[in-house]
């Protein structure tokens, strides 16, 4: 694991919200602590870090994304939308005050070094074949052509992230596993396990609605 420069930033805990490098979330800023947060980060550099906040376990994450705002829209009442991308991982070092806002020191993260790159695009490329059947299959069984986006990564390191934040369903927990991973192998590895067990349920689905729209033909 590789750990980059410290520095402070605001923390903006969300309940079962995951963000990743590179991808968009919009939020709506209306309780007066982050009104004054959001102030602060566009007085600043336009950044805070978003962590999962555990609402089982009444928990915060250790570890997040900072995410960089690139549009804001403020309403005469003083409610803010805005629209963020997510930049570099972090993990938190130490709590430096929970008023108005959460503030702490954190920590830059970055995958490891790859010691075999022919060995990560081979998982790659393995990654990529079963999301685009769990697509394509996807699509059969809603009787409606289902694609992938036009700008899907092809780098690995960007796949596995853009991977882990479409995730289907309440994953929160498992995507919070994946941004804490910090080698780019075992985030593909892991979600090539998800996405090949979704590929045979969904096969097997496909099979049987299948058999069953053939029989209804015969009969008719």
């Amino acid at each position: 694991m590789t750990e980059l420069a410290v520095r402070e930033l605001a923390l903006f805990p969300l309940p079962d919200v995951v963000l990743f490098p590179q991808e968009v979330l919009p939020l709506h800023i209306f309780e007066s602590r982050y009104r004054i947060m959001l102030r602060s980060a566009l007085e600043s550099d336009s950044r805070f870090g978003v962590v999962r906040w555990d609402p089982a376990t009444k928990e915060m994450s250790q570890v997040g994304c900072c995410a960089e705002i690139i549009k804001c829209h403020t309403s005469e009442d003083g409610r803010s939308n805005i629209i963020t991308l997510g930049q570099q991982r972090f993990r938190v070092l130490e709590l430096i005050r929970e008023a108005p806002f959460v503030t702490a020191m954190v920590g830059w993260i970055e995958d490891d070094e790859v010691e075999d790159q022919n060995e990560l695009n081979k998982l790659s490329d393995s990654v990529s074949l079963a999301l685009q059947d769990v697509i394509s299959l996807t699509g059969k069984l809603r009787d409606s052509e289902t694609v992938l986006p036009n700008d899907l990564p092809d780098l690995p390191r960007e796949l596995s992230f853009w991977i882990a934040a479409h995730l289907a369903g309440p994953v929160s927990k498992e995507q919070q596993n994946l941004l804490e991973m910090t080698t780019t192998f075992d985030r593909l590895q892991r979600e090539y396990e998800m996405l090949d067990h979704t590929r045979k349920q969904l096969a097997a689905r496909t099979v049987i609605k299948e058999t069953f729209s053939n029989v209804d033909q015969a009969n008719s």
